[in-house]
């Protein structure tokens, strides 16, 4: 299984299967995430594994717990490999989130997301952001209390998170862009290589991919690289 994961934030089913398709077998993991789920529903993911493709289902639950926990367990059933819920939902809710996965699925919990600035989490969360890692060890700590299998954080905070949980917690980072590639809305990025010295098992990576003119070369030149990456660490 690769470590890409490859977001299919696009409006229509018709558009990600085209995508689906242009990248063939090179891609085996894909994340359905709030716009695309909204459009198609479950059917979307059902079709996708019927492909042969893993799923990453990014709704990033955030909710009372009763009802994150029957959520978490339709998406066990759909056969969902991996799923968010936002790490801010507290103890209570991220426990329920565990009690309701069922079968191979894993949860993730969602730190800080990787378009956020310090000023940005300071004006949400009412007080002076003193270092965007000491928010998302705070997170993670509480996930990984919690009974989730990982954490959605940026390649910046992933070796030190890395340091602190152990190999066998999930580390999925956002905001990944090739050397020279444009941040987009992203605030925290790094570079493929960087994530995997930084010791993150996938790497989400949509627009330099998915938005290039040939998407199958742009995910060779991503793949390459990041088996470069591994043959160095």
């Amino acid at each position: 299984m690769s470590r890409v994961i490859i977001p299919l934030d696009v409006p229509t089913p018709g558009e990600a299967f085209a995508l689906v398709d242009r990248l063939g077998d090179q891609a085996d993991f894909y994340k359905v995430g709030l716009e695309l789920y909204t459009r198609a529903g479950s059917d979307v993911v059902r079709a996708l594994i019927d492909r042969g493709k893993e799923v990453f289902l990014d709704l990033k639950l955030h909710d009372i717990p009763n009802t994150v926990s029957r959520a978490v367990a339709v998406a066990s059933d759909l056969g969902v490999r991996l799923l968010t819920v936002h790490g801010s939902g507290g103890p209570t809710m991220l426990e329920a989130a565990a009690a309701g996965r069922t079968g191979e699925l894993r949860l993730l919990a969602v730190t800080v997301l990787t378009s956020l600035s310090p000023d940005e989490m300071g004006t949400v969360w009412g007080r002076e952001i003193r270092s965007i890692r000491e928010e998302v060890g705070r997170l993670t700590g509480a996930a990984q209390e919690s009974g989730m299998d990982g954490v959605v954080a940026s390649a910046l905070e992933a070796s030190w998170i890395r340091s602190q949980v152990g190999p066998d917690f999930l580390v999925v980072t956002p905001g990944i862009r090739p050397a020279g590639a444009s941040r987009d809305d992203q605030n925290r990025v790094a570079t493929p290589a960087e994530a995997v010295r930084a010791g993150a098992d996938y790497l989400v990576i949509g627009r330099p991919i998915t938005r290039a003119a040939d998407p199958a070369a742009a995910l060779a030149a991503v793949l390459s690289e990041i088996r470069e990456a591994e043959t160095s660490t």
